[in-house]
């Protein structure tokens, strides 16, 4: 995998998350391949991410924050969102050694490409695959 994406402000669409533990989903996206962008925490108590930025370094990004009181997203678990990867074989892996459960082994789709889905630890659905819509 490359680095983050060079132009951040060309990312038009960002998926939101709140994490019940954001120090291990911050473990588990960075062994996924996620890269930190910018992560803010509460002054009062470091341990509360009050916004991050991480980036997919083959497009995209998500904002994530910890679950708290007066935090715009406010479920743990039960997102969805399919990341385009030229090595759904390794990303999948590097998901499911991090903690992720697999939820659909890697297949050839009849449509096209290869991909995989599983669940992180706080129960939030990842599809990894090649399929790129065109």
């Amino acid at each position: 995998m490359s680095d983050a994406p060079k132009h951040v402000e060309d990312i038009k669409h960002w998926q939101s998350f709140a994490f019940g533990d954001a120090e291990a989903m911050m473990r588990w996206l960075s062994a996924v391949g996620f890269v930190e962008h910018a992560t803010y925490r509460d002054e009062a108590d470091p341990a509360v991410v009050v916004h991050a930025e991480w980036l997919w370094p083959e497009g995209g990004g998500i904002m994530f924050g910890s679950l708290r009181e007066g935090g715009v997203v406010r479920n743990v678990g039960g997102s969805a969102t399919y990341l385009v990867t030229g090595d759904p074989d390794a990303v999948f892996d590097r998901a499911v050694a991090a903690g992720a459960r697999v939820v659909q082994p890697l297949v050839e789709e009849d449509y096209g490409g290869r991909g995989g889905s599983v669940e992180d630890p706080e129960g939030n659905h990842w599809s990894f695959g090649s399929y790129q819509p065109r």
